[in-house]
């Protein structure tokens, strides 16, 4: 099964993303995870993405979707993948339509997780990382820590990173409606999109995903 993975920041795509792809059996191929692999590997795509990142630039469609494809030309994604943070736009979608029409495949789904704005806003502005061990993550109002600004784990120091600042988690949402946004009225017209209610408990959101795929049967 092939699967695009959509929705604004703060609804919850690495986590869903984790746990469908563990049910159908699929990789789970994320951007952030492609860069990292590609830099740290020293491969000739990582060196020319990070050649743009140090100069402060943008890492050109070209390079993302060299990245994508050479991810899904593994031998665990021969039976499918789920992808995620990949395509961003529409230009990234139309490439990834030419790249499967050439293999004689085609997504069987694009799930959109659909999550309020002031949800998003809410989930991300009330995050606090420890400064000791980015992995001890708490919120604000949704997991506190027993003692304000402390890490229950470890005593760190727990701050507000500047990604995770108010007005930082709207102009993300302002790239998200410009950039991605377009993308998902693209799928729409090939049929390919469901909306997810992304709001709840992790596998309740899980649940409705996996009852919204098609049969693989079918």
């Amino acid at each position: 099964m092939r699967i695009v993975l959509v929705g604004p920041p703060g609804a919850g795509k690495g986590t869903q993303a984790a746990y469908l792809a563990k049910n159908l059996e699929i990789p789970h191929i994320s951007t952030g995870d492609l860069f990292r692999a590609n830099i740290s590997q020293g491969t000739p795509l990582g060196r020319e993405a990070k050649s743009y990142m140090d100069a402060g630039n943008l890492v050109p469609d070209s390079v993302t979707i060299a990245m994508a494809e050479d991810r899904m030309e593994q031998a665990d994604a021969a039976d499918g993948f789920l992808l995620d943070g990949f395509p961003r736009n529409l230009g990234q979608a139309k490439a990834l339509d030419e790249y499967l029409k050439d293999k004689n495949l085609k997504l069987d789904a694009v799930l959109d997780l659909e999550v309020p704005e002031d949800e998003v806003v809410k989930r991300i502005a009330g995050r606090r990382i420890c400064r000791n061990d980015s992995s001890h993550v708490f919120h604000a109002e949704y997991n506190k820590p027993k003692a304000e600004g402390v890490c229950d784990t470890c005593g760190g120091e727990l701050y507000q990173r500047d990604d995770d600042r108010e007005e930082t988690v709207r102009k993300r949402l302002e790239v998200y409606h410009t950039e991605t946004e377009p993308i998902i009225d693209y799928y729409k017209d090939q049929d390919l999109v469901v909306t997810i209610p992304a709001m709840g408990k992790v596998d309740e959101v899980t649940r409705r995903s996996m009852a919204a795929l098609p049969s693989r049967d079918a």
